[in-house]
């Protein structure tokens, strides 16, 4: 597994656009304010052509020009790390015009964003043996002042930071709008894991010992790898062989989907031979929080595949669309330990 160098004082940071960029509010004013609170850091800054385009459908600019884009930035040697102005929606659009053969030659750099971003940082993995940060996007720093979730986030970049605790309490309602583009998360709620061996929930009263696993970190929005399995871009077999023994972690959060939605996701990755050498799962809120249909929760919708392959589930994790997230190094060999609520996540660059 390849690691892009780290974030240095002073470094370059670059931005892109290959799903919705920064053109309308609250998104434009946070990438403000995050431009400034990075130049005050002394970073500088190299924006790319899209950041605040409008022109696509669900993408900033056309799927040509966002993967001209995204490619001249990842091979620019003048930026440290790339992260990606926002989430969106036809980000897979572009993958026919990547250049994925180049990119797994090319010094490797830091790729950071989340949802719509899996697009990229699930195939610098499984097809570039390339890791990648499931974290934050670009506007998120805007935000004042900075949840703990961000500062991990910058730690991830600049080396400083390869362990997660988690986070207290979470936002499921969010303050920012229009008219307070720098409202910072609104936690409200309390963090409550829900933790299962197999399919049988962990009753920590009787459950002395904590539970530890261990594997490699591959994951991110299942809407999006959904959509990628089955098709050329779909290298995960040979991902999963290559790092066998290591074992698989995958982490998964959803975003649109409703819970039936999450277990076909469910039912299609495991036909799909992607969940053969699991370790554990880690399942971030969903979207669509405390959902219910016909009788089926989202606890339910994923354990009828994750609990069949009797090891640890746990659910309710910071991660995804419901912040703050935990920003997690796809492709990093990952250990994880958790006792009731609490939960630590260590990530080695090997």
């Amino acid at each position: 597994m390849r690691y892009g160098k780290a974030l240095p004082a002073n470094g370059t940071i670059g931005f892109v656009a290959p799903s919705f960029g920064c053109a309308i509010e609250p998104y434009r004013s946070g990438f403000w304010n995050a431009q400034r609170k990075w130049r005050g850091m002394g970073y500088e800054l190299k924006l790319g052509s899209n950041c605040y385009a409008e022109e696509g459908i669900g993408i900033s600019n056309s799927p040509e020009k966002c993967a001209k884009e995204l490619m001249e930035a990842y091979m620019d040697a003048e930026s440290d790390c790339l992260i990606s102005c926002g989430g969106g929606e036809l980000m897979c659009e572009i993958l026919e015009y990547m250049d994925f053969e180049k990119l797994s030659k090319a010094a490797p750099k830091w790729y950071m964003g989340y949802s719509d971003n899996t697009n990229m940082t699930y195939l610098l993995a499984t097809i570039c043996d390339t890791a990648s940060v499931y974290g934050p996007c670009a506007a998120a720093f805007g935000m004042e002042p900075w949840h703990k979730s961000l500062e991990d986030a910058m730690g991830v970049l600049t080396g400083g930071v390869n362990t997660l605790s988690g986070y207290g309490k979470w936002e499921l309602e969010s303050l920012k709008d229009e008219e307070h583009p720098l409202a910072p998360y609104n936690v409200t709620e309390e963090r409550v894991l829900k933790c299962y061996e197999g399919q049988q929930k962990v009753d920590w009263e009787n459950h002395p010992e904590e539970l530890r696993f261990q594997g490699r970190l591959l994951g991110g929005c299942m809407d999006c790898l959904v959509n990628l399995a089955g098709t050329r871009f779909d290298h995960t077999e040979h991902f999963l062989e290559t790092y066998k023994e290591d074992g698989i972690i995958w982490f998964l959060e959803a975003c649109d989907l409703n819970v039936f939605d999450i277990r076909r996701a469910m039912w299609h990755m495991e036909q799909a031979g992607w969940f053969r050498y699991v370790k554990g799962f880690l399942i971030g809120r969903p979207r669509l929080f405390g959902q219910e249909m016909m009788g089926l929760n989202a606890y339910e919708a994923v354990l009828k595949v994750a609990g069949s392959k009797h090891v640890p589930v746990i659910m309710d994790v910071d991660l995804g669309h419901l912040p703050p997230m935990m920003p997690l190094i796809t492709g990093a060999l990952g250990e994880v330990v958790v006792k009731r609520n609490e939960i630590c996540i260590n990530m080695a660059k090997c």
